[in-house]
């Protein structure tokens, strides 16, 4: 396997085909991802070894894009919540358990989403690039794991529309710690704390209509 250093996805250098500068930032990220693993299949574990310290940001990212498409959410919110955990604690890499090290990505389905995510982010995607800031210094980015982990309770738990607006603040975030910005991983907090109190407001307000269901029939 080819790897590389820890900071090549945040600084945008490319071991493999590049997308030009042009390209948008998760395109071209998912793009090096491709690159850097050449087999049909690549596993969690594998990308966390060779993405190092930015390993954090990425699975989180790859984890979360999926989210935005329905009835995928809960199928990752775990794996989200163990990574949030240990980014949330402090820790500066990832040590993924194994159910969780073997799960594999199609490479194809890494590009498929790539390009429908980036057409739903095209907006956040046209500010990133690299900026000092507390969100992006040690106590920042425990900070995200922590709104990482509330995250993916909001995922994990069910709930019409509850899902999308969390998983967008979320990939926000994770983007922004993979390429360095803190301004956009600021943007990310906020939006993801906006969209877990819009998904908390309606499971509250489902189990409030659903006592008062039970109420009225018994």
């Amino acid at each position: 396997m080819d790897q590389f250093a820890p900071d090549a996805v945040s600084r945008g250098s490319s071991p493999g085909p590049s997308h030009g500068p042009a390209a948008a930032p998760i395109t071209r990220i998912i793009a090096q991802v491709a690159a850097t693993f050449p087999g049909e299949r690549i596993t969690l574990g594998e990308m966390a070894e060779a993405f190092g310290e930015r390993a954090f940001g990425l699975l989180i990212l790859l984890l979360c894009l999926p989210s935005l498409l329905p009835g995928m959410a809960s199928v990752f919110g775990l794996p989200m919540l163990i990574l949030g955990l240990q980014m949330g604690l402090g820790r500066t890499r990832p040590s993924l358990p194994r159910f969780l090290a073997a799960r594999t990505v199609k490479r194809t389905d890494l590009m498929r989403l790539a390009n429908a995510s980036s057409r739903g982010l095209k907006t956040v995607e046209r500010f990133v690039r690299p900026r000092p800031g507390w969100c992006i210094e040690p106590a920042g980015e425990r900070l995200v794991g922590w709104m990482t982990v509330l995250a993916a309770l909001m995922l994990i738990l069910p709930g019409p529309g509850t899902n999308g607006p969390p998983a967008f603040g979320t990939i926000i975030m994770a983007l922004g710690v993979v390429e360095q910005d803190s301004r956009v991983t600021g943007i990310g907090l906020v939006v993801t704390i906006a969209g877990c109190l819009f998904a908390a407001g309606v499971l509250v307000a489902l189990c409030w209509f659903g006592w008062q269901a039970v109420g009225f029939i018994f």
